[in-house]
């Protein structure tokens, strides 16, 4: 799908403010509503728009305790790999999850009540059969920057 100046335009003010209302974004954008709005579920259809979300500050609600874990696995064939990422998937206090390579298979973020949850979570990976050889546990001392869910323009060059 090709994208023009008005179709990025709309990404990056979406990503900023998904509850804009269809006059302002069409405003924003020199376009009428009609027009605009097409162009939105356009983009919707096409699945580069996949949802509408809020940003929630989870740490005003419950203190969590962040770690980020570097995960290598005993076996490295699909079976492993995916008997792996469904108990990722099955672990709510897995936050974040990344295969990569350079000698280690996963980086994982962990946002758990305390660092003993923590390490009860990995005692009962290691003692299951999640096929771990080894970890190495990174804890958060303080947050430098944050992801920015935004979309820019300069992030895209059609």
């Amino acid at each position: 799908m090709k994208l023009d100046r008005y179709d990025l335009k709309i990404l990056e003010i979406l990503s900023r403010d998904g509850r804009i209302t269809k006059s302002k974004l069409a405003e924003a954008i020199n376009l009428s509503v009609s027009p605009c709005w097409e162009r939105v579920r356009r983009l919707e259809k096409a699945g580069i728009i996949e949802g509408y979300s809020a940003r929630i500050k989870t740490d005003v609600l419950v203190k969590r305790t962040p770690v980020w874990v570097q995960i290598e696995l005993k076996q490295h064939n699909a079976e492993s790999f995916a008997r792996f990422e469904a108990l990722i998937h099955a672990t709510p206090e897995v936050t974040e999850c990344v295969a990569v390579g350079g000698g280690v298979d996963y980086l994982i973020k962990v946002e758990a009540d305390s660092i003993d949850a923590y390490q009860r979570l990995i005692d009962g990976w290691l003692t299951g059969e999640a096929g771990i050889e080894r970890y190495f546990t990174y804890i958060v001392t303080k947050t430098v920057k944050r992801p920015d869910p935004g979309f820019s323009r300069d992030d895209f060059t059609p």
